[in-house]
């Protein structure tokens, strides 16, 4: 069965991002581990399908304020595939270069801030033109992406760097740079791509070492609770302490 190529596929993605990049995961976590204790945003960015760990995130059962999602929707709605925010008009937006230069003016950025970008590639100009503009205000750039897979992939930006050779912290995550993993007979493309299963394994890996960190030091987290539970009477208190929190926040952007 395919079913079983690609889930062993998968398996051996999870591994090698254990067996690699745990000490890469630590660091981009205790760089965003600062800035929440300091009161500040980690700011997550992604264009496509890798705006999908973004919405993973935050808001989100588990989850707990500190994260603060960019998400442009001509960037990461084009699910009508085609007609009006279709999926020509994306490819073309996130290979224009300066449009993340437009983002990033619509926010109040400060140099404790970082921003935890996701590109499978590395390559397109949107989340390059993010990282130049969040370096130029002092943010820690942290890069989750095919990161060994891209080296030698030229960019597409003028300034002639990849977005993994931008970043402060790289976290690889180990996937093929076709994405896709699984033979189809009598077909060239493959199928069961893997980048989307290896950003959300590794965004949960970096946010619960965040939570140890920030628990160890003492820090009060305003976790968004699961208000499903049976016989939880405090559970919306707690959501709603969490989203006061935010909406106080998140009032300096």
């Amino acid at each position: 069965m395919l079913a079983l190529e690609w889930l062993k596929n998968a398996h051996g993605i999870m591994n090698t991002i254990e067996a690699s990049q745990l000490e890469n995961i630590k660091k981009a976590a205790e760089a965003m581990a600062d800035t929440i204790e300091a009161g500040r945003w980690v700011h997550t960015f992604g264009c496509g399908h890798a705006t999908i760990p973004v919405e993973e995130m935050y808001p989100r059962i588990g989850s707990f304020v500190g994260f603060h999602p960019l998400c442009e929707l001509p960037l990461t709605f084009f699910t009508q595939i085609i007609g009006q925010m279709g999926i020509h008009q994306f490819l073309f937006l996130e290979r224009t270069e300066g449009y993340g230069v437009e983002i990033m003016k619509n926010y109040d950025f400060d140099q404790k801030d970082c921003i935890w970008l996701f590109s499978h590639t590395g390559i397109n100009n949107v989340n390059i033109d993010v990282a130049l503009e969040a370096k130029k205000k002092g943010m820690k750039v942290i890069v989750y992406g095919s990161a060994g897979e891209s080296v030698g992939k030229k960019t597409r930006h003028s300034c002639g760097k990849t977005l993994f050779e931008l970043a402060d912290i790289v976290v690889d995550s180990c996937v093929p740079l076709v994405d896709a993993s699984v033979p189809l007979k009598n077909h060239f493309d493959k199928v069961g791509p893997l980048s989307t299963l290896a950003f959300v394994t590794m965004v949960w890996m970096t946010i619960t070492t965040v939570a140890e960190i920030l628990a160890e030091r003492g820090v009060h987290l305003y976790i968004h609770p699961s208000h499903n539970v049976p016989g939880d009477t405090t559970a919306r208190e707690r959501l709603d302490a969490a989203i006061n929190e935010y909406k106080r926040r998140v009032k300096v952007l």
